[in-house]
């Protein structure tokens, strides 16, 4: 008999980072959705900045309209005329449902928007990732960088995907004051988070806190890839 594992799960929450895997995933309706269902990763309850969460689409569902600016990246299936790999970007308090005709796997992420004086507002955008130009990180062709969100001052945060070649590690150790979202899309490796190393592979999510150290190692025989979500070009204050 399993015994649910005997209670042994990958997941961990610290003060500063939660790694979710998806043997600990609860699924639950949130308000104005309609033949879908969110598996909630963070949001403010565990001190993040933004709400990131997975929606299960089944044929004919809905997500309304928020009042926070969304981000959508299609995992599975399609919404509307977005296939996998495709993204979209909503202002804050725009008049914009998601619609699946068919079976749909998506992330959503939410904000508040915060205004600079001076900057544009922010424009609704589409894409699909294989489009975005891919960049070496810092030099090192075996990490490629594809920015999705323009990096312009209108907009407050940033979404990036991130693929390493297997063997391939960030080049340091990362603590910065941005906090950062992260969800594995394909392969694995070995995440450094606070003072402890987890095993990551396709379908776990990470929450990282400012000030987080932070670190990944791609292991396996295929590359690892994750889209990581940054809040940017606003200062601290």
């Amino acid at each position: 008999m399993n015994m649910h594992g005997l209670g042994n799960t990958r997941s961990a929450h610290r003060s500063d980072h939660l790694l979710h895997t998806p043997d600990t995933f609860v699924r639950a309706p949130l308000p104005g959705m309609r033949n879908a269902t969110a598996i909630v990763h963070v949001g403010p309850a565990a001190g993040a900045g933004f709400t990131q969460y997975t929606v299960e689409f089944e044929p004919g569902g809905i997500l309304e309209p928020t009042a926070a600016q969304r981000f959508v990246h299609v995992l599975e299936g399609a919404l509307g005329d977005l296939r996998a790999g495709g993204y979209a970007y909503v202002p804050a308090g725009a008049d914009a449902a998601l619609s699946a005709a068919s079976r749909t796997l998506a992330t959503v992420i939410e904000k508040p928007y915060r205004a600079l004086a001076g900057a544009p507002p922010p424009s609704p955008f589409t894409g699909h990732e294989s489009d975005a130009p891919a960049q070496s990180l810092m030099g090192d062709d075996s990490i490629e960088v594809r920015t999705l969100v323009p990096t312009g001052p209108a907009y407050d945060f940033a979404v990036n995907l991130m693929t390493f070649q297997p063997g391939a590690a960030l080049p340091m150790v990362e603590i910065h004051v941005m906090e950062h979202g992260l969800l594995m899309l394909a392969g694995g490796g070995i995440y450094r988070l606070g003072d402890h190393w987890y095993p990551v592979a396709a379908g776990d999510f990470i929450w990282m806190a400012p000030y987080c150290p932070q670190w990944f190692g791609a292991i396996g025989k295929i590359p690892a890839r994750y889209l990581i979500y940054k809040d940017w070009n606003r200062h601290p204050l």
